[in-house]
């Protein structure tokens, strides 16, 4: 076949990805990879973004005590016992919801990370390293428990 006759397709999916607590490294991939193969794309492109400004997308190695790590440095980065403006609700005047929660150590620490990842698929698989994982990652403990989950849409675009 050459590629005039190749069919592209398009395929969208909004995951509801349970967290209960931050930060909270919670492994996505075995969900993008049976969304790839339900799809029929061989050839294309996956982005997996997430729809919060507390919640990220990374592309690491779940092994626990490096994940323990990565706790580490995130609260190095922005500790939640730091002083934010974003949590003075006397003073902040915009994007508040009537339930708002201190979590300006959650967008900093966001800030970071990242929303999105775009990963190849070939041959209907993403050629991950032998180690490599995707994660949500859950910044804000008490907006999760307020939630219970949070969207990552995954779209897939290529050639069937």
């Amino acid at each position: 076949m050459n590629v005039s006759d190749a069919v592209m397709r398009t395929s969208t999916i909004t995951l509801k990805v349970r967290s209960e607590t931050s930060p909270e490294f919670i492994d996505i991939t075995d969900k993008i990879e049976e969304f790839i193969e339900s799809s029929g794309v061989l050839n294309g492109i996956v982005v997996v973004f997430s729809r919060h400004t507390t919640a990220a997308i990374v592309i690491q190695e779940n092994e626990p005590l490096l994940l323990d790590d990565f706790t580490k440095l995130l609260d190095n980065i922005a500790s939640s016992d730091a002083n934010y403006g974003h949590n003075d609700f006397d003073v902040r005047t915009v994007h508040m919801h009537e339930n708002e929660c201190p979590n300006g150590h959650s967008h900093c620490q966001h800030l970071t990370l990242g929303s999105s990842e775009s990963i190849p698929v070939i041959d209907g698989k993403m050629p991950l390293g032998e180690w490599q994982r995707i994660f949500m990652v859950e910044l804000d403990g008490e907006k999760a428990q307020q939630v219970g989950y949070r969207e990552v849409v995954v779209q897939l675009l290529g050639q069937a």
